[in-house]
């Protein structure tokens, strides 16, 4: 009728039962990132040319700057679930609130540098 010991039931080591909506959200961003990906090599496939120029105006689509955008969150999600997941498993107790602090903080700064860099260039500056 309980969920463990009642020693671990006593000091809150149960299931938090969070594990299957993780699960899920890798699932989700993986496939995902697997239509994206194959969107990005596909599209960037039918460039006639890869100097700067061109894909400087190809990225100023807007059919092409919401993918890119979607493809970014959507890799730094996936990122971020699966080193969570290797925090919560490796590291010691002590370290772990610190890691998920600077995990969190470091996916925050990768998608807002991708994502401004892909506004800036959809927005029309060439610098």
């Amino acid at each position: 009728m309980g969920t463990g010991t009642q020693l671990g039931r006593v000091r809150g080591l149960g299931s938090s039962h969070e594990g299957t909506h993780h699960w899920w959200r890798q699932r989700l961003t993986a496939g995902s990132n697997l239509f994206l990906m194959a969107w990005l090599m596909f599209s960037l496939a039918r460039a006639s040319s890869f100097d700067f120029v061109a894909l400087h105006d190809w990225l100023r689509s807007a059919w092409v700057v919401v993918p890119i955008a979607l493809l970014v969150g959507s890799v730094v999600y996936h990122m971020r679930l699966g080193l969570q997941v290797v925090i919560e498993d490796y590291a010691h107790a002590e370290s772990r609130v610190v890691l998920t602090v600077l995990l969190n903080a470091y996916t925050l700064i990768v998608a807002g540098v991708a994502l401004f860099a892909i506004l800036r260039i959809a927005s029309g500056s060439l610098a």
